[in-house]
């Protein structure tokens, strides 16, 4: 992990179990285990303590024996945001799982206690909730298909298709296997579902309900996006495949992208502690995101400390300008919360500028069915990095043709036109400080 180790906190009411799960753990070079606890009160006190990036917990644990590990996990997770969770569990039972998965995937995974020691099952899962993935335990999977695998009528492509939903494969692993779209692949599996259904006996007819459910989690999974890649509004990726859009296809688009960037970052990680800089880049970039989602952008990519987000694509937009300088001061907003947060944690500060410039990009879907990125080429994107050099702390500046292309007069600095590197012209440019700061002067708008 370049972030640095991986910071768990175990809670089991076994000792045996502990010091078993922790053993294996403390083999990984990039996993540190920073404490233990053996019921709800010791896990919270113990998280809040050493604020780990990662709870490992059992479900039940003292003092009724009930959903205590998980309710304990749920609270660390409100009370630190971005802290991934690991339950282990030695009941087989789906609707666990699924319970576990109806409350929010993201972060999230369910292993067995039996299966933590085969391979490395339990360091994949804590890597991957720790980056704000989720995992399922293939045999829980197992057992929701078990029942209906003696429907005998399914053809050879039909029992292939239940038997990577038995693995827990997601829907575009599953489309990428049988040389098909997300979309067409998702369609398979609904009619593969309803022809069980039919033939179902009603004991069978209960486990469908618990395969849907199950399906249902891995699709609603996949629509939050991948760990840290772009992370698309809702409906998004749906309609790019209903659409046709074939990978390595380009189109030209107007847009509006957005650059952010933390001042002083590397001085910030060189006295850091790399695990809690680790949670810090979590929350920044989960809240980050949300904003340019929220003003239905897409978020492109995360690189180190920076954010890149673009408007007006995949979809095209006529506003996009509007909505980029929505998103940067929502951006802005956000990151002050974190920071006065932090403050009372005594944990460093994230000083963010940011950049947006709006011109012509080539976008395509670029990759394979494997692993697709939507990705946007063009001078506005070196140029909103340029800018958003220009940006100190709270502050947005806009490139001339982003301020021409607002609906509505905003107060700005007009910069002086300056040479910035790969451009042989002179950038013309505008500046919006700090909400706080009364130093800028109001520019008309063109």
């Amino acid at each position: 992990m370049t972030d640095g180790l991986i910071t768990v906190y175990l809670a089991d009411d076994s000792l045996i179990v502990r010091k078993g799960v922790k053993a294996l753990l403390e083999l990984e070079p990039d996993i540190e285990v920073v404490g233990e606890a053996d019921d709800y009160a010791g896990l919270i006190a113990g998280a809040e303590r050493t604020a780990p990036r990662v709870v490992v917990t059992d479900i039940r644990m003292p003092p009724s024996f009930r959903s205590e590990g998980f309710d304990a996990a749920q609270e660390v997770r409100r009370r630190h945001p971005g802290t991934g969770v690991v339950i282990l569990s030695q009941y087989e039972e789906p609707e666990y799982a699924i319970s576990l998965l109806s409350r929010g995937a993201a972060g999230l995974a369910y292993l067995l206690k039996d299966r933590v020691a085969d391979g490395d099952h339990l360091a994949r899962a804590v890597r991957e909730v720790a980056m704000g993935g989720s995992m399922l335990d293939p045999q829980v999977v197992g057992a929701l298909v078990n029942p209906v695998t003696d429907a005998g009528d399914l053809t050879l492509i039909e029992e292939e298709l239940l038997e990577l939903v038995a693995q827990g494969k997601p829907i575009k692993a599953i489309a990428a296997s049988q040389r098909t779209t997300p979309a067409l692949a998702a369609d398979n599996v609904e009619k593969l579902f309803l022809k069980l259904a039919q033939t179902a006996s009603s004991g069978r007819e209960r486990a469908l309900g618990h395969i849907k459910s199950l399906h249902l989690a891995i699709v609603d999974r996949e629509e939050q996006g991948e760990a840290l890649s772009r992370l698309l509004p809702g409906g998004l990726v749906e309609k790019l495949n209903r659409d046709g859009r074939h990978i390595g296809k380009t189109e030209m688009l107007e847009v509006t992208v957005l650059m952010s960037d933390i001042r002083g970052y590397s001085a910030i990680a060189e006295n850091a502690d790399p695990s809690l800089l680790a949670r810090q880049l979590g929350e920044h970039r989960a809240a980050m995101s949300r904003a340019i989602l929220e003003a239905d952008g897409t978020v492109m990519q995360f690189v180190g400390d920076a954010v890149m987000g673009v408007f007006g694509a995949p979809l095209a937009q006529t506003d996009h300008a509007d909505r980029a300088l929505t998103a940067a001061n929502r951006m802005h907003e956000l990151q002050t919360s974190l920071n006065q947060s932090w403050t009372s944690q005594a944990l460093p500060l994230f000083r963010m500028g940011i950049g947006l410039s709006t011109g012509r990009v080539a976008a395509a879907l670029l990759g394979s069915e494997e692993r697709l990125e939507y990705s946007v080429v063009g001078d506005s994107v070196n140029l909103a990095q340029r800018l958003q050099q220009w940006a100190k702390e709270g502050q947005t500046v806009l490139s001339e043709t982003t301020f021409d292309a607002l609906s509505e007069a905003v107060e700005a600095e007009r910069l002086e036109p300056t040479r910035v590197k790969g451009r042989q012209s002179l950038v013309s440019a505008y500046r919006i400080p700090k909400s706080d700061d009364s130093t800028h002067v109001a520019t008309p708008h063109a």
